[in-house]
């Protein structure tokens, strides 16, 4: 059944939301689970949420989901279970300089939609939110699992060369004495990557497989300038 993926900054109520989602979804004809960020970090979060989709059951996932990249997974998760899903962003927060920061959902992305935001005090949109988990018809089968061809031979070229370039600057830059704590930059890329230790080409390349196995679930050129960028939030999250 449907997956409610709640982001927002520290403080901003997430929890409490979960749990009126909870309360609100979850019935005699169905159970409401709530995964929330633990011990194991993003792929932890994800195996989990994959592990508790079902056809009956709705899953929320109660975690920050900062980045473009975390919420883009769940997005492909819940395609590849062929159920529906929304955002839910809990606005506000008390922000801070150690907070991680906050790529703030946008309705043109479609793993950004349906969105619902919420402020302080203001109640849930949960007709809204009933209309777009149960009444939505359920998205189509992944391509993959339907064993077409993907949409573009030129995204898939593009994607294989992009994160080659991520990983052959990780490791020159590891190999050129980069210490924990400095920004690793890839070429044409504004945003970096902090290692807080040494990274092995064969963790590097596991990595990979796995975003270029998720990414290939949803292909579209329309992604192409975000791809680098993407892999980078995918390793910063994924590197412990």
């Amino acid at each position: 059944m449907p997956l409610v993926v709640l982001c927002g900054r520290p403080g901003s109520g997430k929890s409490r939301r979960a749990a009126e989602l909870r309360a609100a979804l979850g019935g005699p004809e169905r159970q409401a689970h709530v995964v929330a960020e633990a011990e194991g970090g993003r792929a932890a979060l994800r195996a989990e949420v994959e592990r508790r989709l079902s056809r009956r059951d709705v899953v929320i996932v109660d975690a920050g989901n900062e980045l473009r990249s975390i919420r883009y997974e769940l997005y492909c998760a819940a395609r590849q279970a062929g159920t529906a899903r929304c955002l839910l962003h809990c606005a506000g927060g008390p922000g801070g300089p150690d907070e991680p920061p906050f790529e703030a959902p946008d309705p043109r992305n479609r793993w950004d939609r349906p969105l619902f935001t919420v402020r302080g005090e203001e109640p849930l949109p949960l007709a809204a939110i009933r209309a777009a988990l149960f009444e939505s018809a359920p998205p189509p089968p992944h391509r993959a699992t339907r064993g077409q061809p993907l949409q573009s031979s030129g995204f898939l070229h593009h994607l294989d060369r992009v994160t080659q370039e991520v990983l052959a600057a990780v490791m020159a830059a590891q190999r050129s004495g980069a210490q924990p704590g400095e920004v690793v930059r890839v070429p044409g890329v504004a945003e970096g990557l902090v290692l807080n230790r040494p990274v092995s080409m064969a963790e590097l390349s596991r990595l990979r497989r796995q975003f270029i196995s998720y990414t290939k679930m949803q292909p579209s050129d329309e992604n192409l300038p975000q791809l680098a960028s993407m892999f980078l939030q995918y390793l910063s999250r994924s590197i412990q």
